[in-house]
């Protein structure tokens, strides 16, 4: 199993969202990053990723799980080679770990989100899934 970091703006789509969708999960469109693209096609089914708020929150709030692997973004236009996973809920962080906590942990100062917090999808290797986890009560 390979362990990611998904972002989303909660005004856009939130972690109450997703839990909304329940079970059947939904489709994770909207990404128009090259490397975050490719970091979508590395999704295997039974992965699972940090869901993120990015903008004013920063912080992990719950664990996704991929349910199907990627295919061709529906909101993509015409001619453009985007794509998307489709994930479902699986937990709520018990306590969001805020981007602050997690650059004040030296044992994950290599973390992409550390390095480049930019990046919407993103690579996280088993000791920060298992530290980052920790933090928020996973």
């Amino acid at each position: 199993m390979a362990y990611w970091l998904m972002k989303s703006e909660p005004g856009t789509w939130s972690w109450n969202d997703q839990m909304k969708k329940g079970a059947k999960g939904d489709a994770w469109t909207g990404v128009r990053n090259f490397q975050a693209r490719a970091n979508l096609m590395k999704m295997k089914k039974g992965d699972r990723a940090f869901f993120y708020h990015s903008g004013e929150e920063k912080a992990v709030v719950g664990v996704v799980e991929i349910i199907r692997e990627h295919y061709p973004d529906p909101t993509a236009k015409k001619g453009e080679s985007w794509v998307v996973v489709d994930v479902k809920a699986v937990a709520p962080a018990a306590k969001p770990v805020t981007l602050q906590a997690i650059k004040a942990e030296p044992k994950l100062k290599a973390m992409v989100l550390v390095n480049n917090s930019r990046l919407s999808v993103q690579p996280v290797t088993a000791d920060e899934w298992k530290l980052v986890s920790k933090m928020g009560g996973l």
